[in-house]
């Protein structure tokens, strides 16, 4: 029997078109990231203006999953992520000296604030430092919103906490209110009981529903809010895409990624301030 070149060619190029289907998934792959991060850089719109310019220069797709610090940090370490993007340097320190993280960057930084009711029951307007602030509130008992969510945020209020006479987790159901969850449900939780929060100020810049809530405290040199950037070690997660995340890390941390930090703004407001070193 003769058979044509199209007959021959038929399941040649059909086991061609098996095979680029088959290698589809690895470039999409090698062409994207998965960032862990900390809820506020997503939650203040930080990513939506960054993240197109960083694929626009490189080609690569970074997909954020926004959760707490400690949760980051988890997920990142169980090799569910290539590279984190938090804020509890403790934390992120001990996760590259448990060889989770190849190195820490200094990437940028904002600070916390104290908001709560306009009244302000507590008087925490008129405290001298932020010790002073939370003691008040805990002698008043106020109702304070904690995210208790082991987020970066939940970490530096636990310090915070610790640097006066308040256990507030022994107040936990009375006036001190553990939420367990992201910093905007808290938000809307402390709004609905007039109480007290404490909120990184981009988050609070970008959150709509302020109710009667304001700034009533701020500019405890305490109170710095520094970010970290770390590329996820290849070696304790060998499917780690280690140069789509050393590419992003190098991006944030060069001129261009850093003027892209500062240029954003909500309201007219800078909400982050670049620091690479």
């Amino acid at each position: 029997m003769v058979r044509t070149t199209a007959t021959i060619l038929k399941p040649i190029l059909a086991a061609g078109a098996l095979l680029a289907l088959a290698a589809a998934p690895a470039v999409a792959q090698a062409d994207s990231i998965i960032v862990q991060s900390t809820t506020s850089t997503q939650n203040s719109g930080l990513y939506d203006f960054i993240l197109p310019q960083f694929q626009a220069t490189t080609g690569i797709e970074a997909r954020v999953v926004a959760v707490g610090t400690g949760q980051a940090l988890t997920n990142a370490a169980n090799c569910d992520g290539d590279v984190v993007v938090v804020h509890a340097r403790p934390a992120e320190e001990e996760f590259v000296a448990n060889g989770y993280g190849t190195e820490r960057h200094d990437l940028m930084y904002n600070d916390f604030i104290i908001v709560g009711p306009s009244a302000d029951p507590a008087d925490v307007a008129s405290a001298p430092d932020v010790a002073t602030a939370l003691s008040r509130i805990a002698e008043a008992e106020a109702p304070f919103a904690s995210r208790a969510d082991n987020s970066g945020t939940h970490m530096r209020e636990m310090a915070l906490w610790e640097a006066t006479d308040a256990d507030p987790v022994a107040a936990s159901g009375t006036w001190y209110r553990e939420t367990g969850s992201g910093m905007g449900a808290t938000l809307n939780i402390a709004v609905g009981m007039d109480a007290y929060a404490l909120t990184d100020r981009g988050t609070w810049i970008s959150f709509e529903n302020k109710g009667d809530l304001e700034i009533l405290f701020q500019g405890d040199p305490a109170l710095n809010n520094q970010y970290g950037v770390i590329p996820v070690n290849p070696e304790h997660c060998p499917n780690v895409r280690a140069e789509g995340a050393q590419a992003f890390t190098d991006w944030l941390l060069s001129d261009d990624g850093q003027a892209a930090i500062a240029a954003y703004r909500v309201q007219g407001e800078q909400l982050f301030f670049p620091n690479a070193q």
